[in-house]
């Protein structure tokens, strides 16, 4: 059976790849601020007890986890979307054989792209504003 590849710039698509840029920035923006804020909520104080500290220290992975595998989904909807889903299903690693592939099989998708994107993005948004805007801490 043959595989029909469509456009990956339909409207579906391309809300897809959307979807999985605003999730990328809601991973490693959203996520921490999110759980500042409600950390910051919670202290009654400006000293604070454990609780909070915890909260953030314990949320934060789960948070990206659960993020991340909403952005799995989203990739994998758009490989399917688009027919470029791999339906082939490999063997774990350690069932393979040391020398049976050299290299990797994986083919990057559009959550690859997605991802090095942005944190392209916040490197150089950074950047720009610690060298332009942040201003020295240092006394005069």
């Amino acid at each position: 059976m043959q595989r029909m590849l469509r456009s990956p710039w339909s409207p579906a698509a391309l809300l897809l790849v959307l979807l999985m840029a605003l999730g990328s920035v809601v991973m490693w923006i959203g996520v921490p601020l999110g759980l500042i804020y409600l950390a910051s909520r919670l202290a009654g104080s400006s000293n604070p007890s454990a609780g909070p500290y915890v909260l953030v220290l314990v949320g934060l992975p789960i948070g990206m986890a659960i993020v991340g595998r909403c952005l799995g989904m989203l990739d994998r909807a758009h490989s399917r979307l688009t027919g470029r889903a791999d339906d082939t299903r490999r063997p774990p690693a350690w069932m393979r054989s040391m020398r049976a592939e050299r290299g990797s099989t994986r083919r990057g998708g559009v959550l690859d792209r997605v991802m090095i994107a942005s944190v392209a993005i916040a490197i150089v948004a950074f950047g720009i504003w610690f060298f332009a805007f942040a201003g020295s801490s240092l006394p005069n």
